[in-house]
């Protein structure tokens, strides 16, 4: 196993194995990669379950594989196992609330010193994100 990032609403560290675009993690560490935790009655978190219908789709041997479970929550996610990398999208509503009211979700990202920036610093002047993948 080695270190992964997770990022989603919050950036997570979990130990993770890398396997043909999948991430595995070990079941006990979901709550910490995602926020979510594998009951009985579905995924959940807090006081919400979402059902999983086929439980065993979520399951690579004993390894859970994060894309699995970010596509039960119906949450798009992409892996990139040379990064460490694991991107989980916000849920569908927030991101069509988003586009509809065309404003950003909160966000902190490092600059190219490490400095920390949240979107929230910028309030109220024009920003330009510049974004871009290797693949």
């Amino acid at each position: 196993m080695s270190m992964a990032t997770v990022i989603s609403e919050q950036d997570r560290e979990v130990d993770a194995v890398f396997d043909d675009g999948r991430a595995l993690i070990d079941p006990s560490a979901l709550p910490a990669a995602l926020g979510w935790e594998l009951k009985p009655e579905g995924l959940c978190r807090d006081a919400v379950c979402v059902p999983v219908r086929d439980r065993d789709a979520l399951f690579v041997s004993e390894k859970l594989d994060l894309v699995a479970v970010a596509a039960a929550l119906q949450r798009p996610a992409i892996v990139d196992a040379d990064a460490g990398v694991i991107a989980v999208a916000l849920p569908g509503e927030e991101r069509r609330r988003a586009l509809t009211d065309r404003h950003a979700p909160a966000f902190t990202l490092e600059d190219l010193d490490g400095t920390p920036h949240s979107l929230e610093e910028w309030r109220g002047r024009k920003k330009l994100l510049f974004a871009f993948a290797s693949w």
